[in-house]
């Protein structure tokens, strides 16, 4: 997902290619800031295919983790990984030397890219909500309803739409329809950009964001009202009846508290991430394309950022990723017979 650089006042000239008629002029940042971009980048793309390697190879090879919940947790694990691999990198250099050195074919094939795995992994956090709405507002039919085939659906909708959306809009370049005369006056050897006209602008924040993420929130709200409906009665239920000893009573009030407390940080962070950049996506076709190159690639990295915060969240809240990575880090996955061991406590 890209946006055009400011071309049309280079603050110096100097070019992509130095020997090339029509090159674009791009950005002369200072070593220092080169530096830190570059680091602030790699790091985030380190963290990015390191985190959810670890997530794909933990529910990959342990068998406790083969479960409908963690099939949706694999996918968007695949899909932030090759996000990082494929995009990512490619996206760091055309930030920082605002220049796109590989080739016209492979930057529509990077485009198609971007925005399918972007979309993908949004979608899987959509499917994931309602994964936990089912869990938690009718945990006594969730395994009826939460099927391997039902996880097979939402993965066939996660991957499938996002396919057809990206390369075909890509491709059928229907978004640039009354912006013929913007892309023809940047066009030049070194660009890699994706146009987005007023009514795609609207169309690609929908599908990719607006609709899924209202879902998101409209679950989440609704999660994190039944589990405080559950505490509360919780509270209330042993002064009626004395059918749980106290210690259990505050160990479940405490499971439902971190429940609505993860909930709360996994929408905070998906928000934060990608809203800017779908706000921007709507807003810079009216404003003329006049969005500054280096605001446009903060909003468009806190995005990718989203990727990379995925499998801290698990590190946070969910005690089998950590001694999974134990596991993995000290190579005890090797061992025979290490696929069968338990990740959960014994009391569970």
């Amino acid at each position: 997902m890209m946006n055009s650089p400011d071309l049309r006042n280079p603050p110096e000239v100097q070019f992509c290619f130095d020997l090339v008629n029509n090159s674009c002029p791009r950005n002369v940042r200072s070593v220092p800031s080169v530096c830190a971009m570059y680091v602030v980048m790699i790091g985030a793309i380190v963290m990015t295919m390191l985190g959810n390697m670890v997530v794909i190879i933990s529910i990959t090879h342990f068998k406790q983790l083969h479960s409908p919940t963690n099939f949706l947790i694999l996918s968007m694990a695949t899909t932030d990984f090759l996000l990082s691999c494929v995009v990512m990198p490619f996206s760091m250099i055309r930030s920082i030397e605002s220049c796109w050195y590989f080739g016209d074919i492979f930057c529509k094939i990077h485009s198609c890219c971007d925005i399918m795995l972007c979309t993908t992994s949004i979608f899987h956090l959509c499917f994931i909500s309602v994964d936990r709405y089912y869990a938690v507002c009718d945990p006594l039919h969730y395994v009826t309803k939460m099927t391997i085939p039902v996880i097979e659906v939402f993965l066939l909708l996660s991957w499938s739409i996002p396919i057809i959306f990206a390369f075909g809009l890509v491709f059928s370049e229907l978004n640039i329809i009354g912006a013929e005369d913007f892309v023809a006056a940047i066009d030049c050897m070194g660009l890699c950009v994706l146009i987005f006209n007023k009514l795609w602008g609207l169309l690609a924040s929908f599908i990719a964001f607006f609709l899924p993420g209202t879902v998101m929130v409209g679950i989440y709200i609704h999660i994190y009202a039944v589990a405080r409906k559950h505490a509360k009665q919780i509270g209330i239920g042993p002064r009626k009846k004395l059918a749980r000893p106290e210690s259990k009573i505050k160990a479940s009030s405490k499971h439902e508290s971190k429940a609505t407390k993860t909930l709360s940080i996994v929408m905070g962070v998906f928000v934060l991430c990608w809203l800017p950049f779908f706000v921007l996506t709507i807003t810079d076709p009216f404003i003329n394309f006049t969005t500054p190159e280096d605001l446009y690639n903060v909003f468009l990295w806190l995005g990718y950022f989203n990727s990379t915060f995925n499998p801290i969240i698990y590190g946070m809240f969910y005690p089998w990723f950590r001694k999974a990575l134990w596991m993995i880090v000290t190579g005890m996955i090797f061992h025979p017979d290490s696929s069968t061991l338990s990740l959960f406590p014994s009391h569970t």
